[in-house]
């Protein structure tokens, strides 16, 4: 069903119906209900919303406060309980299912609102392909696309290639990987120069195929220009939903060198991408926009050019201390070797580095903190530029925002001698 999960009727109708349901569930009864329970029933909500949502920013993981209509159907949804478990001795079996039924629909309101508010399912179709492991589109196996190597035809599309990545210089223990291999590798062995794409701090490879729309980008790209596109690697950063790695080798695992070693050998042993770091970009969003100049700024030798999309100054997991301790073991060191400013400043001038920056104008914070990154790269030789466009810190933003710079950065990748900055 591509119906919208993020406006339109289906939000609207499951908003009135929950709360229909609700209302229900509560009901008129007798007075005793009326003068004593239902105000409990208000004030037990509240304040178990209250406890709940204090810590603001950060519950669900999120860096930003989540809006007031999270909360509203968080403290419906817990009303919902209290009903059920206040009149369960004296309402009819109907009224307890009906305060199930207000229970389970707040929850999904709840959801669907946090949904709404980082854009990850745009559609019920999008979430019920996630949930249940659908292949993406174009995807084939390794074994047939051995079969399909070497067309005499130039394919219409490129093809996305599931992928086991040994581990063998990080150990780290991450999921399934995506590699998209554009039309005219099937029928020119080219050494093609390499994307690798971060997606968000809760999500996984796919991200950037259901919701950065990278592959059609590409294939788009391709059709204009007689196949010829990048390689692209949709990587795993964080191994599972729950562990934040920011992309950089720590407790929760070696991610910086999953993304700068065994995936850059793997590409060009198996795929045959380029080896020359002119010809090798990371492109990220949210976190994987921190990550994207990160893994650029520290591995100029891997990696050349960046696209940074909303991401933040330096890794992080919370406040300061949560940071320190979280990805870095509480080593100030290792800290301060994964702060961009710090290291920029360090390590000198850069040769031929360079990327953008974009962000949105809702995300006042991220301005900021691209400006301060973007003069600090140019006083370390890196050329960059900082892109406002309209939107907030969504895919639906992020999407529209890869796609406009998309030839920008194929245009670096594949003439890596012609100065930095595009006319």
């Amino acid at each position: 069903m591509n119906v919208s999960l993020l406006g339109g009727w289906f939000p609207a109708v499951l908003d009135v119906l929950a709360a229909a349901v609700l209302l229900v569930a509560v009901g008129w009864r007798d007075p005793r209900w009326r003068r004593r329970v239902v105000p409990m029933v208000a004030a037990g909500a509240a304040f178990g919303t209250l406890i709940v949502a204090y810590p603001g920013a950060r519950v669900f993981g999120l860096t930003d406060p989540l809006p007031f209509s999270v909360w509203l159907w968080f403290g419906a949804g817990l009303a919902a309980l209290i009903v059920l478990a206040a009149g369960w001795k004296s309402a009819q079996w109907w009224r307890r299912g009906t305060a199930v039924a207000a229970t389970a629909l707040a929850a999904l309101v709840c959801a669907n609102q946090v949904n709404q508010f980082v854009g990850y399912y745009p559609t019920i179709d999008s979430a019920v392909n996630d949930w249940t492991d659908t292949p993406l589109p174009g995807q084939v196996s390794m074994s047939g696309l051995a079969h399909a190597a070497g067309a005499s035809r130039l394919p219409s599309a490129g093809r996305l290639v599931a992928v086991d990545i040994p581990p063998a210089y990080s150990g780290f223990k991450h999921r399934q990987e995506l590699v998209y291999l554009p039309p005219v590798w099937f029928q020119h062995r080219l050494r093609l120069p390499v994307v690798e794409l971060v997606g968000g701090e809760r999500g996984g490879p796919g991200d950037w195929v259901r919701l950065g729309n990278a592959v059609k980008v590409s294939d788009a790209y391709a059709n204009r220009h007689h196949g010829y596109a990048p390689i692209l690697v949709f990587t795993d950063a964080t191994a599972n939903f729950e562990n934040d790695t920011e992309c950089v080798n720590g407790p929760r695992g070696n991610a910086a060198d999953h993304l700068a070693e065994d995936i850059p050998h793997f590409v060009e042993r198996t795929f045959g991408g380029s080896s020359d770091p002119r010809q090798w970009a990371v492109a990220g969003f949210s976190m994987g926009g921190t990550c994207a100049l990160d893994l650029v700024v520290e591995h100029p030798s891997v990696f050349d050019h960046f696209i940074d999309i909303s991401g933040d100054l330096a890794p992080n997991s919370g406040n300061p201390a949560q940071t320190l301790r979280d990805l870095y073991g509480g080593n100030v060191a290792l800290e301060h070797a994964n702060e961009p400013l710090l290291v920029m400043h360090a390590h000198g001038r850069y040769q031929g580095v360079n990327g953008l920056f974009l962000t949105s104008t809702a995300e006042l914070r991220h301005q900021h903190e691209a400006e301060e990154l973007s003069r600090a790269a140019a006083k370390a030789g890196i050329w960059s530029r900082v892109d406002i466009s309209p939107g907030s810190h969504v895919w639906q933003f992020a999407a529209p925002a890869f796609a406009s710079a998309y030839p920008w950065l194929v245009d670096q990748l594949t003439h890596p001698a012609r100065p930095s900055k595009p006319a």
